[in-house]
C-alpha cells in the first residue's frame, strides 16, 4: 500500500484546520492541550520559551509552526470524575461551571506531571488555592475548566510577544472542544473569535487531508481550506477589569505551583 503523507499529531490537527496561512492558529484539547501557529516558510527561534516545529511540507514548500504544550487537558477532568469523583459524567461540567456566578476565588493549576509552555518546569505541581467554607464542587468544576483558558492565554501571550502580531481568532478542536461552556471562557480570556469546526476530530481529517493531496484527490492545501466550516463561534463578553482580575489571580497561583529550583 502506498503512503501519500505523513504528519506528527498536532501537524495534521493544523491541516485538519486548515491553519495553512501565515498566522493562523489551533488549539487541541484533548489528554493534553497543544496549540501551533503557523509561521510561514521562514524559521525562527522562540525568544519566550515556545518550540520551533515543522507545520507541514507539501512538494518543495515548507511551512514552520510555533509549538506550546499544556501537559493536562481532559487529563485534568478525568481527574475530578474519577479521582475525587465530584461529577459522573465530563458532560456534566458545563451545567456546573454555568451553575455559579464565578469561581468565588478558586484557582487550579493543573500541574500533575509539572507545567509545559512556558513555563516547562518538571517539578510543578497541581494545587487548588482559594478555599473557603462557601466552597463548593461547582466551584472547583469551574475552576478547572477556567484553567484550560488560563494557560491557553499563556500560550498565545508568548506567541504574540515573539511575533509582534494579535492573535484574530482561535480554532479549537478535541474533545474538550465541544463544552460550550469552555469555548466561551476561552473566547472571554483570550478576548478574541474562537471558532469551533463542524468536525473536531481534526488529527485524522488532517492526515486524511494530506494522503488525498498525495494521490490527486485534492489539488493542494489552499482547496482543502475551502472545506473548513464552523459549527459555532463564540465571541468575547467580559469586562477588560474583570478580565485581568481573573489573569492576576491566575499567575498568582501559578507562582505557588513552581518548583523553588
Amino acid at each position: 500500500m502506498p503512503i501519500r503523507g505523513a504528519a506528527g499529531d498536532q501537524q495534521a490537527a493544523a491541516i485538519g484546520q486548515a491553519c495553512v496561512r501565515s498566522g493562523m492558529m489551533k488549539s487541541t484539547y484533548g489528554t493534553g492541550c497543544f496549540l501551533l501557529q503557523n509561521l510561514g516558510t521562514k524559521f525562527q527561534l522562540s525568544k519566550h520559551d515556545l518550540i520551533t516545529t515543522v507545520a507541514y511540507q507539501v512538494g518543495d514548500v515548507r511551512h514552520y509552526a510555533a509549538e506550546g504544550s499544556i501537559y493536562c487537558a481532559g487529563a485534568a477532568m478525568n481527574w475530578l470524575r474519577d479521582g475525587l469523583q465530584i461529577l459522573d459524567d465530563s458532560k456534566q461540567s458545563a451545567a456546573m461551571a454555568a451553575s455559579v456566578e464565578d469561581n468565588q476565588g478558586v484557582y487550579i493549576v493543573p500541574a500533575f506531571t509539572g507545567l509545559g509552555a512556558p513555563y516547562w518546569d518538571a517539578d510543578a505541581r497541581g494545587l487548588i488555592c482559594g478555599l473557603s467554607l462557601g466552597t463548593t464542587r461547582e466551584h472547583v468544576v469551574r475552576a478547572l475548566l477556567e484553567s484550560m483558558a488560563y494557560q491557553t492565554h499563556d500560550l498565545v501571550s508568548a506567541i504574540a510577544a515573539d511575533t509582534q502580531v494579535q492573535l484574530p481568532s482561535l480554532r479549537i478542536d478535541g474533545g474538550m472542544a465541544v463544552n460550550d461552556w469552555m469555548a466561551q471562557c476561552l473566547a472571554d480570556i483570550l478576548n478574541v473569535k474562537v471558532e469551533r469546526p463542524v468536525c473536531t476530530e481534526t488529527t485524522a481529517l488532517g492526515a486524511a487531508y494530506l494522503a488525498g493531496i498525495g494521490s490527486g484527490c485534492y489539488r493542494d492545501l489552499d482547496e482543502i481550506a475551502d472545506h473548513w466550516q464552523p459549527e459555532r463561534c463564540f465571541e468575547p463578553n467580559m469586562r477588560a477589569g474583570r478580565r485581568a482580575a481573573l489573569l492576576n489571580g491566575w499567575r498568582e497561583a501559578v507562582q505557588r505551583s513552581l518548583s523553588s529550583r
